[in-house]
């Protein structure tokens, strides 16, 4: 009987212990449920990717400018973390952006050129960022972002391409390559296309940096509540070169109708950078919210009068002048400030960053960058890259380490030093064979395993870009 009363008193009090840690588990859910509402809809980051377009590396007061002022993106980079060497890969528009949006080296999938006419030969259905390929808003779309694209486009203009089939839920602005400042036409072509847009009817362009920064704040604001990504693609400086009056006036004192039109440009880019961060920090998201600031490729020197300095080369070539730019990315809480991270990165690593950070698995995506966190956080003390390679149409370039190599067709490769040859000044291929061969031999069968491109741009621009590698271009600030 005893035994019996025994087993009956246990069991009652074994019921009770676990009734009470069933409701302690209970308890700690639901505290848990509305701590996760507190903190929001999600702890996942937002993206923000401010590209301006054709900016020189030494068009910044961050980088040492005199002429120009750029307070808001310096404050970005004060703030957050400024990479030296920080690397596009290709150095013109449209194939930049292609490895910028997917994460993929974009010759692997054959975006070897500019967008422009299709050429005799080839099938205008790929005259475009391949189908094949995923955007950063493709791998973001199905860990919950809403992702918005405001201005340039440069992908394709056929309906395959646009950025509403590739990734992105709202779209305002114009799939080509570049745009008037101040006007567009409804039937307009080219740099007068009319502004297109998926969430309400455009109105007039009053200033087109001005607009894009706008609507960037529209943005962020319909959103905040959920993650999302916004591609800020401005397009300043790049030509026309078109300015307001009042920052024409600004900068009155700059010698020049190009480079002070250039100038003003730069201002205004920053004061719409400083309209998106204002944006970011009023809506409550500033330490949840990655801002990147790149430029799709070097300054153009002689069409915008940017300077690239101490760079050598511009725009359309593999000089650093033409793949080395401006590359900051702002996190407050995580990223502490005023990190300087001085080794090798490339615009082909922020989307398998962005997924990664998100919750994605970036090895399925065979991206060729790396998630620069671990490194920014010194948790990796390795470079990201061994190497990293380019090919743009005619040439072909390979940095490994300090040295770097060029393969133009119309004279013997040129290898660079570049931290005792920062401006690539000295080619000392000759003085160095061996390295010269192995990169060579590094580049070269690299090369043999690329697929051909889908679509070229027109011959022309062939001898336009070996006639850029014999220009002079400026290497130190002007005052």
């Amino acid at each position: 009987m005893w035994a019996k009363l025994w087993k009956v008193t246990y069991f009652r009090q074994f019921s009770c212990r676990v009734k009470t840690a069933l409701s302690l588990v209970i308890i700690f859910l639901h505290t848990y449920d509305l701590g996760a509402q507190a903190r929001g809809p999600s702890n996942k980051p937002n993206y923000v990717l401010i590209v301006a377009d054709d900016l020189g590396f030494a068009d910044l007061s961050i980088h040492g400018s005199q002429q120009i002022k750029t307070p808001n993106i310096d404050a970005l980079a004060q703030e957050g973390a400024r990479f030296t060497e920080g690397y596009v890969s290709s150095p013109v528009c449209s194939p930049s952006r292609a490895g910028l949006l997917t994460g993929r080296n974009q010759v692997e999938f054959g975006h070897d050129n500019n967008i422009g006419d299709n050429q005799p030969g080839f099938d205008p259905q790929y005259l475009g960022l391949p189908v094949t390929e995923k955007t950063i808003g493709d791998h973001l779309k199905p860990l919950g972002y809403v992702s918005g694209l405001v201005g340039k486009w440069h992908l394709g203009y056929g309906s395959q391409f646009h950025p509403l089939n590739r990734g992105f839920d709202e779209f305002w602005g114009y799939t080509g390559g570049g745009h008037d400042y101040f006007r567009s036409l409804p039937d307009g072509q080219g740099y007068l296309s009319p502004i297109a847009c998926n969430y309400k009817t455009p109105g007039p362009i009053t200033y087109i940096t001005d607009d894009k920064g706008d609507e960037c704040v529209g943005f962020i604001e319909r959103h905040k509540n959920r993650p999302f990504f916004l591609y800020a693609s401005f397009n300043a400086p790049h030509t026309p070169m078109q300015a307001t009056e009042e920052d024409l006036q600004r900068y009155r004192h700059i010698p020049g109708k190009k480079r002070r039109a250039y100038a003003a440009m730069v201002h205004r880019l920053d004061v719409n950078v400083g309209k998106i961060v204002k944006a970011i920090e009023e809506n409550g998201l500033k330490e949840n919210t990655i801002i990147v600031f790149i430029s799709d490729n070097g300054g153009p020197v002689e069409s915008n009068a940017s300077v690239n300095a101490p760079y050598n080369g511009q725009k359309g070539i593999l000089l650093e002048g033409g793949i080395h730019v401006p590359f900051i990315i702002h996190w407050p809480g995580t990223i502490p400030a005023g990190v300087v991270y001085d080794k090798p990165v490339s615009t082909l690593d922020l989307a398998p960053t962005f997924v990664e950070l998100s919750g994605g698995e970036s090895n399925q995506a065979k991206f060729s960058g790396v998630n620069l966190m671990p490194y920014i956080l010194s948790s990796k003390s390795t470079a990201p890259h061994e190497e990293l390679k380019w090919r743009f149409t005619i040439s072909a370039a390979i940095r490994q380490g300090d040295w770097k190599l060029v393969r133009v067709p119309d004279r013997l490769p040129m290898l660079y030093h570049l931290p005792s040859d920062v401006s690539e000044q000295k080619n000392v291929a000759l003085m160095n064979i061996e390295k010269t061969e192995e990169l060579l031999k590094k580049l070269g069968q690299w090369d043999v395993t690329l697929p051909h491109p889908v679509f070229l741009e027109g011959a022309v621009w062939k001898k336009r870009q070996l006639d850029l590698y014999d220009m002079t271009y400026p290497l130190v600030q002007p005052e």
